[in-house]
């Protein structure tokens, strides 16, 4: 099998080439998937492609015509690809699930201390030799009531952790785990109440017809005004346009992501010389209370070995005419 890697990256690719141990013929390419480089794909039996790339419909009978046939997603959301087209065109699509729960939710804390704590606005002061606190006054979290809005597999870790912080967690889920509830003291409530209740919330759903803007003006209305939201699911999970209005007139007290919902054009380039033409990241960007990374909770050494790990096994069943476990398009026809 021949393999094409799109939106290859530095760091990953060592821990690709090791995965693959000389096995197949590998070519990494830097551009992200897109109609204007699926011709890339021409010649290749397997694609695989991250989560800033394009699968939709016409990109997928693009590849059909190139002679793709597998599709292997580094990255357990798959909201990028029309699963029904590719199955309607014969192409098996397999994922990431479960690389490392641990690195995006502990990313998600990250964010959280140190927009609590003031950690970027007081690295700047001391590097300009300001050792003033003024400016740098947060809270305990310890018994502060934390909101996690969805509790799969990197929602029960951030639950785990903040519960060792002390705070009361509540959550809110279409599939509520009680056996989980019930061991760590987590309460499942509608999501109005959790919006009412939180003093932080932790949005870890996935990006779907459901969950897409799921935070709006109206959610915002019945939070605290003291509230931070975090974000390590999907940008578009908030509509970012009233997640700057709140900000702007203090509606809430901080958002934090590492997501963007913009994002595919925009993350995993330098736009240092040339700023990209984003007034809405811009107005986000500006405000003191807003912390943005740029889709990097997954960037550990054990994630990226457990990604490059499952992207070859998937390939590995495929040569061998089987079915790997993490495949979605045979999950469509369950």
């Amino acid at each position: 099998m021949k393999i094409l890697i799109y939106s290859a990256k530095d760091f990953e690719i060592p821990f690709l080439e090791k995965a693959n141990s000389d096995v197949y013929q590998i070519k990494y390419i830097p551009e992200r998937l897109t109609s204007k480089t699926a011709m890339l794909a021409l010649g290749f039996d397997v694609i695989s492609i991250f989560s800033a790339d394009d699968a939709s419909s016409k990109i997928l009978e693009l590849l059909k015509d190139f002679g793709v046939k597998y599709i292997t997603l580094r990255s357990a959301g798959y909201d990028n690809i029309h699963l029904k087209t590719a199955q309607k065109l014969g192409i098996k699509v397999a994922h990431t699930p479960e690389y490392s729960p641990n690195a995006i939710a502990e990313h998600a804390v990250a964010l959280l201390l140190a927009l609590n704590r003031k950690l970027i606005v007081s690295d700047h002061q001391v590097h300009s030799y300001n050792f003033s606190l003024s400016n740098l006054v947060g809270f305990d979290l310890n018994n502060k009531t934390v909101g996690i809005i969805g509790t799969g597999r990197i929602g029960k870790v951030i639950a785990k952790i903040m519960n060792g912080f002390g705070c009361k967690v509540i959550a809110n889920d279409i599939d509520e785990d009680q056996s989980f509830a019930k061991q760590y003291n987590i309460e499942y409530v509608a999501l109005p109440d959790l919006c009412r209740q939180s003093d932080i919330i932790m949005l870890s759903v996935p990006l779907n017809s459901a969950t897409h803007y799921m935070i709006d003006a109206d959610l915002i209305q019945l939070m605290k005004r003291e509230v931070f939201i975090i974000n390590i699911a999907r940008g578009a999970i908030v509509n970012t346009t009233e997640i700057v209005e709140a900000l702007k007139w203090n509606r809430i007290a901080a958002y934090g992501a590492d997501v963007y919902e913009y994002e595919h054009s925009v993350f995993f380039y330098d736009h240092s010389k040339a700023k990209p033409n984003d007034e809405l990241l811009q107005r986000l960007l500006e405000f003191p209370n807003v912390l943005i990374t740029p889709h990097q909770a997954f960037a550990t050494k054990e994630a990226l070995t457990n990604i490059a790990e499952t992207t070859v096994y998937n390939i590995n069943c495929w040569q061998q005419n089987k079915t790997p476990e993490n495949e979605l398009t045979m999950e469509l026809v369950r």
